[in-house]
């Protein structure tokens, strides 16, 4: 019989440390957003201008949840909301001049995360880690297609 892996319950240590850590960061550095907004506005700062339906799959989070922190985020004044020209029932999601001020510290943030992930790690082990890291993500996207 093989013996029973710790991948999940690792990977959710990993998870709720690295949550705690970055949260502390942000605070240092005086950043008003959580991690789970920064990913939010990660997707948007490569792609601005995109509907809620294509945000919620490129953060991997359900309408549900994603609606409530984009509330918060257009309250903070960090994001809009405004009708498509092409599309009158779709809402695009733009950054504000508010957000453009805040990517450059919040990537400084999260070079320092990396650089703590990182620590002790040669660039080869990087590259092998993250592919793994890869395909457990295609893995568990997979199962949830089906």
């Amino acid at each position: 019989m093989k013996e029973q892996s710790a991948v999940g319950f690792l990977i959710a240590k990993i998870h709720q440390l690295s949550g705690r850590i970055f949260t502390k960061l942000l605070k240092n550095h005086q950043i008003e957003i959580n991690p789970a907004q920064g990913r939010i506005m990660f997707v948007l700062w490569r792609e601005d201008n995109i509907t809620i339906q294509k945000l919620a799959k490129k953060t991997s989070l359900g309408k549900s949840t994603l609606t409530p922190m984009l509330d918060r985020l257009e309250e903070m004044g960090y994001i809009k909301r405004v009708p498509s020209k092409s599309d009158r029932r779709k809402i695009l999601i733009q950054l504000t001049e508010k957000d453009r001020n805040l990517q450059n510290e919040y990537v400084l943030i999260s070079r320092e995360m990396t650089d703590l992930f990182y620590d002790n790690f040669s660039t080869e082990e990087i590259t092998q880690f993250e592919s793994y890291l890869q395909r457990l993500f295609e893995n568990l996207q997979k199962y949830e297609s089906k």
